[in-house]
């Protein structure tokens, strides 16, 4: 049996959270681009909760917006799919099932485009949310009469002209906008490149003002582990207990933020939701939220995703069972990153007991978070997560982060590969053959294909479409970087590491004697 509303009647409902009969009577009050886990698995889940208890009352338009894939998955499922939340808090199993029911529907932009903007007709409409990853939310030219238009800015765009010629520039017609990608001020970005797309088109200057002043952007940052499809042993477990197979059932880790930046009361009273759990919070900043977030958790992900995949490990849990693995990322975040991110707002202290935090989570024996799904864009992470952590301790110290370094050269190993039918790039570890899903892979390829050692690197560390500047110039970073790259290649990962360790003058004794 598989989910669906017309079989909710038959399913075991014992241990499971359930919307109730008239959940699916909520009108849309979300259009949310993209339709990934993040979302679902936080945004949406804090919606669903509300919806249970009665607070916020809507459901989601959910916009798929990537040409991979379709929507069918969730027309089979009406749209229904499990959570299952695995974590270990103070030493105790929490474990909930829940069944969301946030939403309403999910249009293809390239299939169903004229639907999606005639949703922008919708009186009740309130928020839009997105996450489309860190290379969604970048300026590029753009026709917003295509069916669709060809990035998410202009995908937008279209529709709030679309909203605002239907309501004739009524003030009251704007709407919440909240981007989760993770970038230094989302909402403030994407509201820019708005406004440049708009002054590019020409649009008249009323849709300018209306756009400018009646729609309110609000920063925000999310803060979940949400790996993915369910472990075949949970997903047995779940189908055993409850009768029904989940095609979009996934896992998350219990811990969930959601911070929104604004001071607006009236934007308070539309996210009514943040009533119903702490894990949402709206304050007039949210710097810190973001920094401690992004350089600690997203940073040492970067850091560590092509060591761990490159390493043969194939999840962060497996990875973090590793007392070697476990000690350079240890020591790579409360030794390297932690006296990175020191300022006014963030104190060392606090930033390593969030970082101790975030390596109990790392550790949740519960969440297989794949070390290949996060090299997903890894060079446009590792730039935008990371340089900024390389600089500061260069500032700071005069000097090279000798982890940091071991992090960019697995970067580069990672990135080492050939190219193959339909501009597809493939790499090789461990024996297997691997995808590469990353915007700049030409960039590497090119400089593999090009050079070796210091000129590879060097190659690498000053390519502006990368950077948008030049990281040789930072003194002795391309010969750290070289050495760890030929380390990796002739000792491996594990030997790599330890050396590495070794070198920073880390405390490793016990775990090289262990190894050995």
């Amino acid at each position: 049996m598989q989910l669906s509303l017309s079989n909710l009647k038959n399913i075991h409902k014992e241990g499971l959270e359930m919307p109730s009969p008239g959940y699916f009577d909520l009108p849309e009050k979300v259009v949310q681009f993209g339709t990934g886990v993040l979302l679902r698995g936080l945004p949406d889940y804090f919606i669903d909760n509300a919806n249970k208890q009665g607070i916020f009352n809507g459901r989601i338009l959910v916009i798929k917006s990537t040409t991979q894939g379709n929507a069918d998955e969730f027309k089979r499922q009406d749209n229904l799919y499990t959570q299952c939340i695995r974590s270990v808090q103070n030493g105790k199993l929490v474990e909930r099932d829940i069944i969301n029911a946030s939403i309403s529907r999910v249009l293809s932009a390239r299939s169903e485009w004229n639907q999606i903007l005639d949703a922008a007709a919708n009186t009740g409409l309130q928020l839009i949310i997105s996450n489309t990853t860190e290379v969604g939310i970048v300026a590029v030219d753009d026709d917003i009469h295509a069916t669709p238009p060809a990035s998410f800015p202009g995908k937008l765009l279209a529709f709030l002209y679309r909203r605002y010629h239907h309501f004739k520039g009524d003030k009251k017609a704007g709407l919440v906008i909240i981007p989760t990608e993770l970038i230094p001020g989302n909402a403030s970005t994407l509201k820019k490149i708005l406004l440049d797309l708009t002054n590019k088109l020409g649009l008249e200057k009323s849709f300018l003002l209306w756009l400018d002043h009646s729609n309110s952007f609000c920063n925000s940052l999310v803060d979940r582990i949400v790996p993915g499809k369910l472990p075949e042993q949970v997903s047995k477990k779940l189908k055993e207990k409850s009768g029904y197979t989940d095609e979009l059932a996934f896992m998350s880790e219990s811990y969930g933020l959601w911070a929104i930046e604004t001071t607006d009361e009236k934007v308070k009273d539309v996210l009514s939701f943040h009533q119903c759990d702490p894990g949402v919070v709206i304050a007039p900043d949210i710097s810190v939220y973001r920094e401690l977030k992004l350089r600690l958790l997203n940073g040492s992900h970067t850091f560590c995703c092509g060591l761990g995949f490159l390493g043969g490990y194939n999840t962060v849990r497996e990875a973090m069972s590793d007392p070697v693995f476990e000690s350079f990322i240890t020591n790579l975040m409360l030794e390297e990153i932690a006296p990175s991110i020191v300022s006014p707002g963030i104190h060392l202290e606090k930033a390593r007991e969030y970082a101790h935090r975030v390596l109990d989570r790392f550790r949740n024996p519960y969440i297989n978070h794949q070390w290949l799904s996060i090299t997903l864009q890894y060079s446009a992470k590792m730039a935008m997560r990371n340089k900024p952590l390389i600089k500061s301790w260069f500032a700071q110290h005069g000097s090279v982060p000798p982890l940091m370094s071991l992090g960019l050269a697995a970067w580069i190993l990672f990135m080492k590969t050939e190219l193959i039918a339909d501009g597809h790039y493939v790499g090789k570890a461990n024996g297997e053959e691997y995808e590469v899903k990353d915007d700049l892979a030409a960039q590497l390829y090119a400089a593999w294909k090009a050079g070796k050692d210091e000129v590879l690197v060097r190659e690498i560390l000053s390519n502006q479409e990368i950077w948008q500047e030049d990281l040789s110039l930072l003194p002795g970073l391309t010969i750290a970087v070289t050495q760890s790259l030929n380390l990796l290649i002739n000792a491996g990962v594990v030997a790599a590491m330890m050396e590495t360790l070794q070198g920073a003058g880390y405390e490793i004794e016990t775990i090289f004697n262990e190894k050995i």
